[in-house]
């Protein structure tokens, strides 16, 4: 692997270490990750007149803003081809996680209950795809557990991450009990 790219994987999996911990303290506030039911929550306890979309991983990601668990948006940066190191410029609401300032893809209906192996989010998935681009990382992904856990993974040929001898998003996987996974894109 290459000097710049394996720098490039360990910022990514740092970040997502620092995802996982916002998310965790979001969790024990409100019962689960970021969602469309947690926004009315957030907006409430913070006075917030925030929108607080559920339509990409950048718009759920900005609750953790609004509550006042994050203060940086470099945590969502990872080098892809969608992305680019944010201006942490947070107001107004447009320019929080504005588009191309999160690497991540979330999966979201999540909770820190969840099996611990649950991928909560990952990088570097294909915008509008259920596959991985293989080059930022030199065939590795990034994955984000609901144990806090940040995982290195390889990338098949084809485009995707297997375990348990199957595809990451495949419903049969232990941890998604039977249901396909709810895949939020950034923007």
């Amino acid at each position: 692997m290459k000097n710049l790219k394996k720098g490039d994987l360990i910022t990514a999996t740092s970040n997502a270490k620092q995802i996982g911990l916002a998310l965790s303290e979001f969790d024990a506030r409100y019962g689960k990750f970021p969602d469309a039911s947690t926004s009315s929550r957030v907006k409430a306890d913070t006075r917030s007149t925030w929108t607080l979309s559920d339509a990409t991983s950048n718009d759920l990601f900005q609750q953790l803003f609004v509550a006042g668990i994050c203060e940086s948006e470099e945590i969502f940066y990872a080098k892809t081809p969608w992305s680019q190191k944010a201006d942490n410029i947070r107001s107004p609401e447009a320019t929080m996680l504005a588009a191309k300032e999160c690497a991540f893809a979330y999966i979201v209906g999540l909770s820190s209950k969840d099996d611990p192996e649950t991928p909560v989010c990952v990088t570097p998935l294909i915008p509008g795809k259920l596959t991985f681009d293989r080059e930022p990382f030199d065939s590795r992904a990034v994955i984000l557990r609901a144990d806090q856990r940040a995982i290195m993974v390889t990338i098949n040929k084809s485009g995707h991450v297997i375990l348990n001898g199957m595809d990451l998003f495949d419903p049969r996987q232990p941890f998604w009990h039977g249901k396909a996974p709810v895949v939020k894109w950034p923007k």
